[in-house]
């Protein structure tokens, strides 16, 4: 088996509903979103799967989060933007653009170097 994995980041701002805390406010972070496939052989070239494809999926995706208020984005509105709920919002929008044979084993949403939070469809 074969993993892959690709960073990237992205800035904006949120606020905890209900937090009863400093993260109750409006405050942003720059966010590092860490994503890992696996997958089982190596293509004809000797590629798992090609970075700049897999780069290109997440870009896509987190240019809808970049510099904005997380909390006024449609699967914001109703939950918090914690990053939990961030990672595994990212890890299905992702796991759509995904080939057959590709597993998308986890996605890691870090708000600081100190704190983040992974999501993952396995047991």
């Amino acid at each position: 088996m074969y993993e892959i994995n690709v960073i990237q980041y992205f800035d904006a701002a949120h606020y905890l509903r209900g937090y009863k805390g400093k993260c109750e406010n409006l405050h942003g972070h720059r966010y590092t979103v860490k994503v890992k496939l696996s997958v089982a052989k190596l293509n004809e070239i000797g590629l798992a799967f090609d970075f700049t494809d897999l780069k290109a999926y997440l870009k896509e995706i987190l240019g809808k989060y970049d510099h904005v208020l997380l909390n006024d984005l449609p699967e914001f509105k109703k939950i918090n933007p914690s990053a939990e709920n961030i990672a595994a919002s990212i890890y299905k929008k992702l796991e759509k653009k995904l080939s057959k044979g590709v597993t998308l084993k986890s996605v890691e949403a870090w708000e600081t170097p100190e704190q983040g939070a992974a999501y993952s469809e396995e047991g």
